[in-house]
């Protein structure tokens, strides 16, 4: 039943129809495979299900080592490449002092991305309510100063 050469062909279109499905570049590589299993069963060249499940696994891996860089490039999809330095993010976003920052060294809280944080000031008083602008990070706290509109 395994060296069945229509059970190997049809299982190889089957799996290259899914993959219009399920996208990815490696359904298709598995069902090219199993045509290729299905071809040489038909000429002979292998006659035993051993030898067709080998073949099939090598060719298939194969397939994916050597062309899945290749048709990713090719057919493309969505890539973004995001910042992940989160200090970079922060750098001049706008907080709301929460507790008052200063005078001095002083040290506060501001409220930035949903989250309360350790602030410290430029050396003024910053009060509750005002808008601030994020500096730098130092360790767990930020640095601002006066948003002067």
């Amino acid at each position: 039943m395994e060296n069945n050469v229509a059970i190997w062909g049809g299982l190889g279109i089957l799996m290259m129809l899914l993959e219009i499905i399920i996208p990815g570049g490696i359904i298709i590589f598995l069902g090219i495979s199993a045509v290729v299993v299905a071809l040489t069963l038909q000429l002979g060249l292998i006659d035993h299900w051993v030898h067709a499940f080998t073949c099939w696994f090598i060719l298939s891996l194969l397939l994916l080592l050597l062309f899945r860089n290749i048709t990713q490039k090719m057919v493309g999809g969505d890539t973004r490449i995001d910042n992940t330095d989160e200090e970079l993010d922060m750098f001049g976003a706008e907080v709301e002092v929460v507790e008052t920052i200063g005078p001095g060294n002083r040290k506060g809280r501001v409220t930035f991305q949903g989250s309360s944080w350790t602030a410290l000031g430029d050396g003024s008083e910053i009060k509750p309510g005002e808008a601030a602008k994020v500096i730098c990070r130092e360790n767990i706290s930020l640095v601002v100063e006066r948003v002067e509109y």
